[in-house]
């Protein structure tokens, strides 16, 4: 495959937010060329909402998505009404920002207020996420901000996130309809035996890919949260998915999102920049 367009690389906030506050990494961005970013709430939180749009605007950056939404299942009826309006006022963020979508980590079993799980119920916590996607749906779409669920590795099904394959993001697509796609985590699909399968169903007149997450899977890795690798450093064949996500028509940004404890959030954040400009080119 040909190199991808270089224009296409954006900067999830996350990659460097253990070195750069928000207006910090917008600058740096905007200093070595990259025109998108994602940026996540507390960060935005932490700079002002109506501050980090005008850094963003004046930077001449644009997103490729606001992180995140979800975290809908909950312990009963109030935990749950918190959930969407907490998720109602990520929507008027993601707008006040520009984003392009809303991405959604749904959560996973039902929690108490003090973070303990409840209920060992999956199926249950599957249909707390339907219905809490269903109601914010009824509140974003009209607002036009598209909710892309984002399916999270199995291994998340408990604590962070209870879809957990393309195929269960698209079928809920089908069930809720317009105003609902997926953002495609390399890092959490890239082991799907059925993944260019559903991307292609996610694709074409269906529409619903809006968001690629790019990154890469370490052997060994020391921690499931907090190690993943810079692109070509793992085992994720990343040129192929990418084949996969342009054949089924996605032109969008690709988006670098890496949580590295030891590593990347210890270094230099302008080297961790070049270096995701460089790998973006050579290794995806």
């Amino acid at each position: 495959m040909s190199a991808p367009d270089s224009e296409l690389l954006s900067i999830n906030t996350a990659t460097l937010r253990k070195q750069w506050s928000l207006p910090e990494i917008v600058a740096g961005c905007s200093h070595h060329g990259i025109r998108y970013i994602a940026p996540w709430r507390d960060q935005v939180a932490a700079t002002g909402l109506k501050e980090a749009a005008q850094h963003i605007r004046d930077a001449g950056l644009r997103l490729s998505g606001y992180c995140r939404g979800g975290m809908f299942p909950a312990a009963d009826r109030a935990g749950r009404c918190a959930a969407l309006d907490d998720n109602k006022r990520a929507v008027d963020e993601a707008l006040e920002l520009g984003a392009p979508c809303l991405v959604l980590v749904v959560g996973g079993l039902p929690k108490d207020g003090d973070g303990r799980i409840v209920s060992k119920d999956l199926a249950g916590a599957r249909e707390m996420v339907r219905d809490g996607i269903g109601e914010l749906r009824e509140y974003a779409h009209p607002a036009g901000m598209p909710l892309a669920i984002e399916p999270l590795h199995p291994m998340y099904a408990a604590d962070r996130a209870c879809v957990n394959t393309m195929a269960h993001a698209n079928d809920l697509c089908d069930e809720l309809g317009a105003g609902i796609g997926i953002a495609v985590d390399v890092y959490h699909v890239w082991w799907d035996p059925n993944l260019e399968r559903e991307i292609e169903r996610a694709g074409g007149h269906a529409n619903r890919l809006l968001a690629y997450h790019i990154c890469d899977w370490l052997v060994p890795t020391t921690d499931l949260l907090l190690d993943r690798g810079m692109m070509g450093d793992g085992v994720i064949d990343l040129p192929r998915i990418r084949s996969w996500m342009d054949a089924a028509g996605y032109r969008g940004p690709h988006e670098v999102e890496i949580f590295s404890a030891n590593n990347w959030w210890q270094r230099d954040p302008d080297d961790v920049l070049q270096t995701c400009q460089a790998r973006h080119q050579d290794c995806t």
